[in-house]
């Protein structure tokens, strides 16, 4: 019987996530530390919604590739928020597939939802939000040569 590579996505004492990948007895994991983030996103005037995805993309495709080198990873998921992602203050992130180049993982904790990304009140009408994303992240020849060179030390 095949082992399949496992995915847990996890919020950790409600103040960090957690993304980890894990393949028979080898892992690799990496925090998002949401106070932090959240204090610059919101410093800067940035949509924290669609900054914490594209982290949270960038996240995932790091830990995987610590673990097992790839040139393409497919994401599936879907998202559902309170309001625009733009002004969004609570999110539900649902992952449904995860792949990298043909190695397809199992997630553990597919579900993620996290409140109060917004500092601020809005009075404005709140239109719910809900996207599908399909994407393809791609490793750069460069650092795909990194991954496979620090795995094989």
């Amino acid at each position: 019987m095949a082992v399949s590579p496992v995915l847990v996505i996890k919020i950790v004492d409600d103040s960090s996530v957690g993304v980890r990948a894990r393949w028979r007895d080898d892992y690799s994991e990496h925090h998002i530390v949401l106070n932090s983030v959240l204090t610059y996103w919101w410093a800067n005037d940035m949509p924290p919604a669609v900054k914490f995805l594209e982290l949270f993309e960038s996240v995932i495709k790091r830990t995987i590739n610590e673990l097992t080198p790839h040139k393409n990873l497919n994401i599936k998921y879907e998202v559902q928020a309170d309001n625009s992602l733009e002004k969004a203050s609570e999110i539900e992130i649902n992952l449904i597939e995860v792949q990298a180049d043909d190695i397809g993982f199992k997630i553990d904790g597919k579900t993620l939802s996290l409140k109060g990304l917004r500092n601020s009140i809005d009075d404005d009408e709140k239109t719910p939000f809900t996207e599908s994303y399909d994407k393809v992240i791609e490793t750069p020849d460069i650092v795909l040569k990194k991954y496979l060179e620090m795995q094989n030390k």
